[in-house]
């Protein structure tokens, strides 16, 4: 039987979400509906509220999830009901050329759940990033479904979006390594990812780069070594300062503005690596002197989702956590209740948090 529940939509662009009843259907096959314990506020949501995604209003937001798994359809062997699983929005399939590669992470055709959640009078939503989190159960492929070992669900959660994609960044696709030198710029939730991540896997110096004092104290808590105010500050001679003239052997760019990708570009080492991991908007673009591409060497990255693969990073980085080695729990500023994220919207836009988590 279909389930009535409470969940938070946005109806037209621009227009504060509303608290309404959502309607989950019983999964199909290769689907489960889980019920999400715990859901951070990410900008991504923001940019769905604001249209910045498309128009297919209105959106159930929310994607940054952990949750139990409820029930299953027909076919589905990798959960089971109970299990404590952190939702992905990006399901592989398998069998795509990336896939056959043995690179899952770059999957071409990611899938979700085939039925639709609805709100009471019929009108079909869509979930955010394939998920739809901020509600209490939520219907979603089972392979969005990742089990992992029980912890809490506010801190563990946000591995399903930007702690993922800043620690993958700098560990995945960035390559950082024991011994090496990183810069982060940008030290909001994404970037401070980064920096921790770096500290795991050994960088020796981490230098954090931002325009907020604040943010930078932050960023030595998760590992930043030193620190570089880029307000008073050349950043790309700092960096060079800091690294005896060289550059960083890996820069994490976690702005998404030509300006900052501009500063990581000059700030890396010969043969170092640029990671992007700032989602720039549509219009955006950098121009760079093509013989410096050639001088330079090494690797100009971007970095979708930090190259993660779910089901091998997921348990993996709960364990560190429980391992004390990983501190997720510093990422949570506040800990809300569904009717709270238009103002948690507001704080994060102001930058005043880290991560607003949704409790339910």
């Amino acid at each position: 039987m279909p389930q009535t529940v409470k969940g938070v939509i946005s109806r037209s662009k621009g227009a504060d979400v509303e608290v309404v009843d959502v309607v989950v259907p019983d999964p199909g096959p290769g689907e489960a509906v889980v019920k999400i314990e715990s859901c951070g506020v990410c900008h991504t949501d923001l940019h769905y509220r604001e249209g910045g995604i498309n128009d297919d209003y209105p959106f159930l937001l929310g994607h940054e999830a952990a949750g139990y798994v409820e029930a299953v359809g027909e076919g589905v062997t990798d959960v089971a009901p109970g299990d404590f699983v952190i939702l992905n929005w990006r399901a592989v399939c398998g069998q795509c050329r990336a896939c056959a590669k043995g690179k899952p992470w770059y999957c071409f055709n990611t899938h979700n759940a085939t039925q639709k959640m609805t709100l009471t009078d019929g009108t079909e939503l869509t979930p955010a990033l394939g998920i739809g989190a901020f509600v209490e159960k939520t219907l979603v492929a089972a392979g969005q479904c990742t089990k992992v070992p029980e912890a809490d669900a506010a801190a563990v959660g946000l591995l399903g979006c930007g702690v993922m994609a800043g620690f993958g960044a700098a560990v995945n696709t960035g390559g950082v390594t024991r011994g090496d030198s990183v810069a982060v710029i940008g030290c909001g939730g994404v970037g401070n990812a980064a920096i921790a991540g770096a500290k795991v896997a050994g960088a020796t110096t981490i230098i954090a780069v931002d325009v907020s004092d604040a943010k930078l104290e932050q960023a030595k808590h998760f590992g930043a070594t030193h620190t570089v105010n880029s307000t008073h500050t050349d950043a790309v001679e700092a960096i060079r300062g800091l690294t005896d003239g060289n550059g960083a052997d890996v820069v994490v760019e976690a702005v998404g503005r030509p300006e900052t990708y501009e500063q990581a570009f000059y700030a890396r080492d010969l043969a170092g690596t640029v990671v992007l991991v700032g989602v720039p908007t549509p219009d955006q673009q950098v121009t760079l002197p093509m013989i410096e591409i050639f001088g330079r060497g090494g690797s100009l990255k971007s970095s979708w989702y930090g190259d993660c693969l779910p089901s091998r990073d997921f348990p993996m980085l709960v364990d560190l956590y429980k391992q004390g080695r990983f501190d997720l729990d510093a990422f949570v500023s506040e800990r809300i209740g569904l009717g709270d994220i238009e103002a948690a919207f507001d704080k994060m836009h102001a930058g005043e948090v880290l991560r607003s988590v949704v409790e339910l």
